[in-house]
């Protein structure tokens, strides 16, 4: 059974954005290596958005190895998009979801291949209520934002998580391997 992999960026302080990190070439060759093991990657419309960002960056590259390897990666992997306002998806390797979150990634775990990944902080939160979360990988900033959007918002149920592993980034960001305890998870 395939592992879903929700994978996000946070501040010191605890909120969720992806722009508010400082992004090294580090960290993009970590993502670039992440994104080649896996096979899809969940967005919801508004990350899914601002990942198009690096569309045009594949034909034409910005001269800064990292950020171009990563631009190629992101373009290459499957995006499935949830999305109620987009009617149109103009970039190749992503389409529209036709089915609910819930069925379509029971449907894409029971499919042979690997990591499913999630990328976008609302479809985590919906995931984790469905307890269809098998690894949290965090990205913890050394940035204290002092406001946005928490990433754990709006989760009413206690999930203890298990930390497996770390990773620590010279430009001080460290990255959070979690995995959740609750029996349910593990056996979806």
């Amino acid at each position: 059974m395939r592992k879903v992999i929700a994978a996000i960026n946070m501040t010191l302080d605890g909120f969720c954005d992806h722009t508010a990190g400082i992004p090294d070439e580090e960290i993009h060759q970590h993502y670039m290596d992440l994104l080649i093991e896996g096979d899809v990657i969940l967005y919801g419309r508004i990350t899914y958005q601002l990942m198009e960002y690096w569309q045009p960056m594949v034909k034409n590259p910005s001269g800064e190895k990292s950020m171009d390897d990563f631009a190629v990666a992101i373009d290459k992997i499957q995006k499935i998009v949830f999305s109620h306002t987009l009617k149109n998806i103009g970039w190749e390797s992503a389409k529209l979801a036709n089915r609910g979150l819930e069925e379509e990634v029971l449907e894409l775990k029971q499919q042979p291949g690997r990591p499913i990944f999630v990328g976008s902080r609302s479809l985590i939160i919906q995931l984790m209520k469905l307890n269809l979360i098998d690894e949290l990988q965090l990205c913890i900033y050394p940035v204290v934002e002092g406001s946005g959007l928490p990433l754990f918002e709006n989760i009413n149920e206690r999930t203890i998580l298990k930390l497996i592993k770390t990773k620590v980034f010279s430009g001080g960001a460290v990255m959070l391997y979690y995995v959740p305890t609750n029996k349910e998870t593990t056996n979806r």
